[in-house]
């Protein structure tokens, strides 16, 4: 019965899948135009609930992040695992560097629960607003940071590198560092309906 439980719990809280599409230079209208065609497919999925893209910064990266909910971890692996996606990726794939890489966790919503608080995660658009308010300085800074580094470890300077780290540093800052204090500092904000 415990199993059920925990089962059900996980199911609760969602599911979250971050992809990362690294493109080939000069390859971002068509990487646009390939969105386009598999977002409303995505968003038709059994459990969808919500879908955002980081865009590259241009003349940094070429990387793309497509970050997306479902309502459970089965609906999302129906997706990710499903013939139309697998479809659409083959058709994509010429575009990237590397793989159609991803990581499926059990959601953001983490971030958003106060240790030890019974309080009701908050409504998506303060979600929303928090997270881009505290990754949108992590990700002006961390290329002034993370890239002295490497150029003094003797790293070759190659922006996928680069871009690997930098959001490497972003994600173990804003999971270990930011998210936690942050969501403490604007607490009252973030849970008033």
């Amino acid at each position: 019965m415990s199993t059920e439980l925990s089962t059900d719990r996980k199911n609760a809280e969602g599911a979250t899948v971050v992809i990362t599409h690294r493109l080939r230079e000069n390859k971002q209208a068509e990487y646009e135009r390939w969105l386009e065609e598999i977002a409303p497919l995505c968003k038709a999925s059994p459990g969808h609930l919500d879908w955002h893209i980081v865009r590259p910064i241009p003349g940094l990266t070429e990387t793309y992040t497509v970050i997306i909910r479902f309502d459970t971890e089965e609906h999302l692996r129906e997706w990710m695992e499903s013939p139309t996606r697998a479809r659409l990726i083959e058709k994509v794939r010429p575009l990237f560097v590397t793989d159609d890489d991803f990581f499926i966790s059990s959601g953001l919503d983490f971030w958003f629960t106060p240790a030890g608080a019974k309080a009701k995660i908050p409504v998506r658009w303060k979600q929303f607003l928090v997270t881009w308010s505290a990754i949108y300085p992590l990700a002006l800074s961390m290329p002034f940071v993370v890239n002295p580094i490497m150029d003094y470890l003797g790293a070759p300077n190659n922006r996928f590198l680069a871009t690997l780290a930098v959001t490497g540093v972003v994600v173990f800052l804003m999971v270990y560092v930011v998210m936690p204090r942050y969501t403490r500092l604007v607490q009252r904000w973030l849970f008033v309906r």
